[in-house]
């Protein structure tokens, strides 16, 4: 199911050649489409008093070589083979034209801690990101479905209506496809 996923992915990637990135304050970039939902989430986070930004958001396929070489690097230090470090670095760390981030849809959002915890901004997260549109992409429970490691910072742009369904559900992404295809 996860391999089908991360097909799907490529080839939306590849049919979806164009895509239209809005610029955030800090420099990230992100799919236009989910600016509007993003920023309305973030101004209600911040007026609950949380300190939130995205740490990543859209990524060429070339930014995401550099973290999974990156990550492959750090493994083969530890001793481990050039085998062995790449399959533990794919546990973490997306392969290049697979990654979310390359759909503009997925943002890392971390919590500005010198302001306020990283657990309260997830919790809010956990609690409220659905509702505009956001899900926990790679949630603690789900490790064994999505393949990827717990990814607290990591949401996905879904919509309203799906986030909503996957919410009340329980589901990653994998079990709402596999579900509703």
């Amino acid at each position: 199911m996860v391999r089908l996923l991360l097909m799907t992915i490529i080839i939306t990637v590849v049919m979806w050649r164009t895509i239209k990135l809005t610029e955030l304050s800090n420099g990230k970039k992100v799919d236009s489409r989910i600016y509007p939902e993003l920023q309305q989430m973030f101004n209600d986070a911040r007026a609950e008093g949380l300190a939130l930004f995205v740490r990543e958001g859209y990524r060429t396929t070339e930014e995401q070589q550099k973290i999974m070489d990156e990550k492959i690097n750090e493994y083969e230090k530890q001793g481990y083979s050039a085998k062995e470090a790449k399959k533990r670095a794919e546990k973490y760390v997306a392969i290049p034209d697979t990654s979310e981030h390359k759909l503009g849809l997925s943002v890392d959002i971390n919590a500005d801690i010198d302001k306020c915890s990283s657990e309260k901004v997830y919790q809010w997260l956990d609690e409220n990101a659905y509702k505009y549109g956001f899900v926990k992409r790679y949630p603690e429970d789900k490790t064994d479905i999505t393949g990827i490691s717990n990814e607290p910072w990591h949401y996905r742009y879904v919509g309203t209506t799906v986030a909503k369904i996957m919410k009340e559900e329980n589901l990653c992404l994998e079990e709402y496809l596999e579900k509703y295809k």
